[in-house]
């Protein structure tokens, strides 16, 4: 249902007079409804047309979605082998938790469950359209809402044949690994062993001291300190530059910025329910969405030998398993005791 909220116009005479001032409610002469949700279409429908209308739309996204399930298998685009320096696309991802992992020999580690969730690649940017230096592909995940959606972003989604999405992410990729509009992207383009590198906004604290925002010590608690504890103390030079420089640690907004995390080790694939098992913890809150892509870090894309290019397709490499696992990963499902 949509949200609205009313603002109550009061007039007596020929002039308007605040709604406190007013001892009687029969002065009220008008009502403003100010809409909250765009999503409106629902107001006035009963409670088994709004059921109708939202299992259409859904049944609408979804054949949408199934009939460009493959898009290369009408109109193929030339496909290249992965060289050393190729540049793949990157994934839209969700944040769904924290659990523990155990390698073979016992060692506790912390992943990360992040899971793909409608994620397609909507557009395609030549090198001269994009910044004259790399192509770059447009990749969106998470199914939305139209409502909330301009008609030039709702004609991309549609040349693309996939439903509006939450959030639009690009990856500038190689000229090797440019993908077809339409293409769905799955967990198995990264596999177990790899890094990768997760960004995502941080969570919001608003505005904060030095000792939280920058880790300061503070000042003596006692001899003759007066309400100076968590200040930061002197913020800049005295006569000679007698100004305080540019990128001084000072308090500030904390959080709420775009942050990347590097390097992190891909421990386990989920090919049915597509989610990613990533080594520590990553920017975001839960259920936040986030940008997962190969990692930039030099000393550890040597991990990166002939990956799925320029993706998964399931058409070409079949029917994988529903669990893939790094080599050093502890299996619970595995027997650990046999009898000889």
């Amino acid at each position: 249902m949509a949200a609205w909220g009313c603002r109550f116009i009061l007039q007596r005479g020929s002039r308007f007079i605040p709604p406190r001032t007013v001892q009687s409610s029969s002065q009220m002469v008008g009502c403003i409804r100010t809409m909250k949700n765009t999503t409106w279409f629902e107001e006035h429908l009963t409670e088994d047309n709004q059921k109708y209308m939202r299992h259409s739309i859904g049944e609408e996204y979804r054949k949408q979605t199934a009939e460009k399930l493959s898009p290369l298998k009408d109109e193929p685009w030339p496909r290249h082998e992965w060289t050393e320096g190729s540049r793949r696309v990157g994934l839209v991802a969700v944040k769904l938790g924290m659990v523990p992992i155990w390698t073979k020999t016992g060692e506790r580690h912390p992943v990360t469950m992040l899971q793909v969730q409608d994620c397609h690649v909507i557009r395609c940017m030549s090198k001269e359209e994009y910044d004259g230096r790399s192509a770059a592909l447009a990749v969106g995940g998470k199914n939305g809402s139209p409502f909330h959606r301009t008609e030039s972003s709702m004609e991309m989604f549609r040349n693309a044949g996939v439903p509006p999405k939450q959030k639009m992410t690009i990856f500038k990729v190689s000229d090797n690994a440019i993908i077809k509009p339409g293409t769905p992207l799955y967990a198995a383009h990264f596999r177990p062993g790899q890094f990768v590198d997760v960004t995502a906004k941080s969570i919001g604290k608003g505005f904060q001291g030095v000792m939280k925002r920058w880790g300061f010590k503070g000042q003596p608690a006692s001899h003759g300190q007066t309400k100076t504890h968590r200040r930061p103390g002197a913020s800049g030079p005295g006569g000679d530059p007698a100004k305080v420089f540019k990128g001084k640690k000072m308090p500030g907004q904390m959080g709420n910025v775009f942050v990347t995390a590097y390097g992190l080790k891909i421990w386990r694939v989920n090919t049915k329910y597509n989610v990613l098992y990533v080594h520590g913890s990553v920017p975001g809150h839960s259920n936040c969405l986030l940008k997962v892509r190969d990692t930039v870090l030099p000393t550890r894309r040597s991990t990166i030998l002939n990956p799925p290019f320029p993706t998964y397709f399931t058409e070409e490499e079949g029917d994988l398993d529903e669990d893939l696992y790094d080599d050093n990963l502890f299996v619970h499902t595995d027997p650990s005791v046999t009898l000889t």
